[in-house]
């Protein structure tokens, strides 16, 4: 119980320097923001998605999830799972593998096809976890991935935290 009510407290948050905004200052519920920022991901060597018409979900803690149209995803590589997970948010979100060439990821991206009301715009469009592919990057930057392996946001120079999915944030 202890340490349950040590997981609990907030963590003290970073201060952001010049150019950087804290994740802590992101609201709850989400928000969804156009970016023209350029967003590319590769896989097995092969650009999957390419675009300047991402939507970025910004969440309490959270670092910033990229949406991608898809229109300006490489579709036919995708193959829908049986995965579904439950955001309180967004509603039920849809994962996809992806396959190139003769390599597999799996689970690799999802998308909310029926999103609740509040969160229209996202629908079908698809966002991945950094960790799987062989590089995403937000305007040339080389993103990681958000901690824990659970959330999928990416981690650019301009943002601080600390963020959710770290040890020790599970009570967050």
């Amino acid at each position: 119980l202890h340490s349950r009510m040590q997981n609990n407290m907030k963590p003290t948050p970073i201060p952001p320097g010049p150019g950087q905004e804290s994740v802590w200052e992101y609201p709850r519920p989400p928000r969804v923001d156009a970016t023209a920022r350029k967003i590319e991901v590769t896989f097995n060597g092969e650009k999957i998605a390419e675009t300047k018409r991402a939507l970025c979900v910004l969440e309490t803690a959270g670092a910033p999830v990229y949406y991608l149209p898809p229109e300006d995803v490489r579709i036919a590589q995708l193959s829908r799972t049986g995965k579904r997970t439950f955001c309180e948010w967004k509603g039920w979100a849809t994962y996809y593998d992806l396959q190139v060439g003769d390599k597999t990821a799996y689970s690799v991206a999802w998308a909310y096809h029926d999103p609740t009301p509040g969160y229209q715009a996202i629908k079908d469009h698809l966002a991945f976890y950094a960790g799987k592919m062989d590089s995403c990057t937000v305007d040339g930057e080389l993103v990681r991935p958000q901690p824990g392996g659970f959330y999928g946001g990416w981690v650019t120079h301009d943002i601080v935290g600390p963020i959710k999915g770290e040890p020790g944030s599970e009570y967050w």
